[in-house]
């Protein structure tokens, strides 16, 4: 008996046998999590089927990702650490599939297409990062930021880049991030609508796509260049330029509903920074902006000048009502305005005790307490979240000193530089708009982080790092067609 059901086994298709033994996991794991009571064994086929993909083709795997990506939900696991799922996972899963991809098979030399002035610049500031962590206060704190910010990279630049090659790749990377987006966004207007768009509601209706209307706002913002651009190309009229159209004037309507100031700045410097690109005069706006910025800082150190811009503690309050927070903002009695100058302050403070190597990634809000000043202080003073300092760049100052800061600038301002080159050298015209698309992205996400720290974060992170990657295909791209044409 045993025998002839073995020898009916052999017969069956492989295919089939996976498909039955998946199913039969399914009902085991189902089974196993009802009787015990341990509902995450559900999950088990999961994370079966995501390996098993993994092994098979694991672009298919990244493809995932980037549709989980505007989905994802932070959650606090046991010992106050926290993750974004699924993505967090599948990041991790996705370096480990990259390092082995390259290392095996003889694919070492493919490693040559990365080599470019922007993965030069990127892993000068990667390097300086581990180094900063070597070096920490707090070594423990700084490895966990390291080890993230090296699944980031590794996934959203390394990967990406082998990825998005080509052009289908590069629309496959529009639809399957912009379709659970628009499902978001519209899933969070019906709720918001509930209550009547009220400013105070905002924070209620983002569970469990959006830690908060800050990132819900920075992830609409970044992307509506790749949604401007995907409507303008295609044919009119037809369906997907109607069904494009509908879905900016919803996304826009998203992002003022959000009631984030810098949303709209950053909107706003997007607009201007296309005008700025197409006329090459991006260096000479970024130089402005460090004079001017530099000139602004010497002035507040003058003879504790800042001082006089502490806010009445009494009077510093939330608001509970959008137009009365923008009147509130700039009578400097707003408290979140307010809560970030208190920081600011401290952070300013922190960075003469390191000044070259900083207090290590991570370590801002462990050691900032003992550098505040009072008279800064508001009702939200104590922290208990335990947020950062609200601006990458003061933070990569503290945190990574100096150097580090030069290095993240230098990166940055590489990147808008060289990618206003290409767009200007690029002759394809889908391939010129994903470059203007990409370079406004990395400047709407700069303009977040002068007042937030998002890097770090799964809704902004990854298209700063993408971005990078498609200047990097498309140049290379225009190179190898300027050789062929010369030769």
């Amino acid at each position: 008996m045993l025998k002839q059901w073995i020898r009916r086994m052999q017969q069956v298709e492989p295919t089939r046998l996976l498909v039955w033994g998946f199913g039969l996991l399914c009902l085991l794991s189902i089974c196993s999590a009802v009787a015990s009571g341990y509902y995450f064994l559900v999950g088990i086929p999961l994370i079966v089927l995501t390996l098993y993909v993994a092994i098979v083709d694991f672009r298919s795997l990244f493809y995932l990702l980037l549709f989980c990506l505007p989905l994802s939900t932070e959650i606090v696991l046991p010992g106050g650490l926290g993750t974004d799922l699924p993505t967090e996972p599948l990041m991790i899963g996705l370096m480990l599939i990259t390092l082995l991809f390259f290392i095996s098979g003889n694919r070492l030399a493919e490693l040559r297409q990365f080599w470019h002035p922007i993965t030069l610049f990127l892993l000068l500031h990667l390097s300086w990062i581990y180094l900063s962590s070597i070096t920490s206060n707090l070594l423990l704190v700084s490895l966990k930021f390291s080890l993230a910010k090296t699944w980031y990279v590794a996934v959203f630049y390394f990967l990406a880049a082998y990825l998005l090659r080509d052009p289908r790749d590069q629309r496959k990377f529009f639809w399957i991030i912009f379709l659970p987006l628009l499902f978001t966004v519209l899933v969070t207007m019906i709720r918001h609508a509930n209550y009547g768009f009220s400013f105070v509601a905002v924070h209620k209706v983002l569970h469990p796509f959006q830690r908060n209307h800050v990132n819900y706002a920075a992830m609409l913002t970044l992307f509506m260049p790749f949604l401007w651009f995907a409507w303008r190309r295609q044919p009119r009229p037809s369906f997907r330029w109607w069904f494009l159209l509908f879905s900016i004037g919803i996304m826009l309507l998203a992002i003022y509903l959000s009631y984030t100031r810098a949303a709209y700045i950053a909107l706003l410097a997007g607009v201007g920074a296309y005008f700025a690109f197409r006329l090459k005069t991006i260096r000479y706006l970024m130089a402005t902006g460090i004079i001017v910025a530099v000139i602004g800082l010497a002035y507040m150190a003058q003879k504790n000048r800042y001082l006089k811009y502490a806010p009445d503690y009494d009077r510093t309050v939330t608001h509970y009502k959008f137009d009365n927070l923008v009147e509130a903002t700039y009578k400097m009695e707003d408290i979140s305005t307010m809560e970030r100058l208190y920081r600011w302050v401290a952070g300013l403070k922190m960075s003469p005790e390191e000044p070259w190597v900083g207090f290590g990634p991570g370590n801002f809000v462990n050691f900032y307490r003992s550098y505040t000043v009072t008279r800064f202080e508001t009702y939200v003073s104590d922290n208990p979240e335990q947020s950062g300092i609200h601006s990458y760049f003061l933070m990569t100052l503290v945190e990574q000193g100096i150097v580090g800061l030069l290095l993240f600038l230098l990166f940055n301002f590489y990147l808008l530089i060289k990618g206003e080159q290409i767009y200007h050298e690029t002759k394809d015209p889908v391939r010129k708009g994903i470059a203007m698309s990409a370079i406004l992205c990395l400047v709407i996400i700069n303009v977040f982080l002068l007042i937030n720290d998002l890097i770090e974060t799964d809704k902004v992170g990854p298209f700063f790092f993408m971005s990078a990657a498609l200047l990097l295909n498309i140049d290379q791209r225009n190179r190898k067609e300027s050789t062929v044409l010369s030769s």
